[in-house]
Parts: C-alpha cells; structure tokens; sequence
C-alpha cells in the first residue's frame, strides 16, 4: 500500500475505534453493537480493492482485538474484518465510484451477517459460546439494522475521502502520469525563469557600467 492509503487508513481506523469503543459500546443497544469500524473497512475496500481491503481489515480488526475492554481472544475480529475487506474489495465499483446506493447497501447487508456468523463460528471453534446466550437470530437483525442506519452517513463519506487521497496530486501516481516530476516542473517554470531573466538582467547592468566607466575614462585623458 501507498503511503497515503496507510496515513489514511490509519487515521480512519483510529477515529472509528474511538468512536465504537467509548460511545456506540455504551448506548447499550439491545442486540448487537453498531459496528462503525466494519463499515469503515466496507468503505475502504471498495475503493482500494482486495488486497487493499484485506489489509485494512486485518489491522482495524487487530486493533478492536486488542482494545480495551477486550473480552475474546487476540486474532478473532482481526480474521473477520480481513475476510470482510478482502470479499468487499472484489466488487469494487470502477475508479471507486459507486454510481447507486443499491450496490454498497448490499455489500453492507452482507458484510453485517456474513461478519456476525464468522465471529460467531469462529468463538464456536474456541468455546465462546455468548451468541447462544444472546440469541443468534437477534444478533443478525439488530447488526443489520444499525449497520444500515449507519451506512448513509459512513461509507459514502470514507469512500470520497479515499478518492481525493487517490487523485492526490502530488502522489507518485499522479506524477507517473504526468509524465513529469512536479517539483522539477515547479521548479522549472517558476523559478528557473525568474532566476534566468535575472541573471540576463544583472549581466546587462554590468555591460552597460563597463561601457560608462571606459566613456569617463576616455574623456578623462582627452582633457
């Protein structure tokens, strides 16, 4: 991944986790929690495509993995949101522009069973069994539900602030692009010139105080 993709994520990631953590975790919603990192992964993996979307996935996963107050096993979420990111980046929209909510909302849908079941099968498989307690079936429609409430709001906005960092352009894509190097356009069109038509002024400024001090001379002796 490029820089600006990591600086971005990263930043996404971290506002989203702050904001699940010490807010939404709070509401005590019944059922399931709204899961912002999930739609920030969804978000992102549908412009930065499968690789890019794994990878967020496993990091923002990692991270909920490992913020307090934790009650599972390091790794669990980490999985999901990297299979979540890596299946949303398949269907990513080309350019990463989603031309009807139709699309997106379905991916949110998915995302919001498919990641409930995996963590459910997953913490099966490692003798967690709360979602029996709590009522898988209620899990799933409350997951939906409050994903899909906060999808409008969330994935479109990361979505368009993953394009802009996209089409930056002073990224090396841009600038590939192009054809040329930025700073050595800015350069040469700027400054180059100005530097130039300076050094041409100075060199005229001395030629014409040559020409004045050999005239004074001159008249000088000729007296």
């Amino acid at each position: 991944m490029r820089l600006n993709r990591i600086l971005l994520s990263s930043a996404l990631v971290l506002v989203a986790l702050v904001i699940q953590v010490s807010v939404l975790s709070r509401l005590h919603l019944p059922g399931a929690v709204p899961d912002l990192l999930l739609l920030t992964v969804l978000g992102l993996a549908m412009v930065y495509g499968h690789v890019g979307g794994a990878l967020v996935g496993f990091g923002a996963g990692l991270l909920a993995d490992l913020a307090p107050p934790a009650d599972h096993a390091a790794g669990r979420y980490a999985l999901v949101l990297c299979v979540v990111g890596y299946l949303a980046g398949l269907i990513k929209p080309e350019n990463g522009q989603v031309r009807s909510a139709s699309g997106p909302m379905a991916t949110v849908v998915g995302a919001a069973i498919g990641s409930t079941l995996l963590y459910a099968g997953v913490g099966a498989l490692v003798g967690d069994t709360a979602a029996r307690h709590v009522g898988l079936g209620g899990l799933l429609f409350t997951a939906v539900l409050y994903d899909l409430l906060l999808a409008p709001f969330v994935v479109p906005a990361i979505m368009a602030l993953a394009r802009r960092a996209e089409h930056d352009p002073l990224s090396e894509t841009s600038a590939a692009k192009k054809g040329t190097d930025i700073s050595a356009g800015w350069l040469s069109s700027g400054t180059g010139l100005r530097i130039g038509g300076q050094r041409n002024g100075l060199r005229v400024k001395a030629a014409r105080a040559r020409t004045a001090r050999a005239g004074r001379i001159k008249g000088v002796r000729r007296l």
